[in-house]
């Protein structure tokens, strides 16, 4: 399943569905160390501020500077390769 992109309530918020179990909830932050790959590849997107993982889908949150144009396709290309 191709990742799927959705806008939240929250402007600096977007959902990416992977349609794979991702685990049970977890939040990650920009600056905080992680032995959580997937995490670990999501915040070293420019602008990610932080990663917050559950159920199906993955909701990164953007740093007030953070570009979704330059973000979501960064994240698409994480989460596809880890969840294809």
């Amino acid at each position: 399943m191709a990742v799927t992109v959705s806008a939240t309530p929250n402007p600096m918020a977007m959902k990416f569905t992977v349609g794979h179990p991702v685990g049970e909830a977890r939040t990650f932050a920009t600056g905080s160390d992680t032995d959580d790959p997937v995490a670990a590849g999501l915040l070293a997107i420019g602008g990610v501020a932080s990663v917050f993982m559950t159920a199906d889908f993955v909701t990164i949150t953007k740093q007030p500077s953070g570009d979704w144009e330059e973000i979501v396709p960064a994240a698409s290309s994480v989460l596809a390769q880890t969840y294809p």
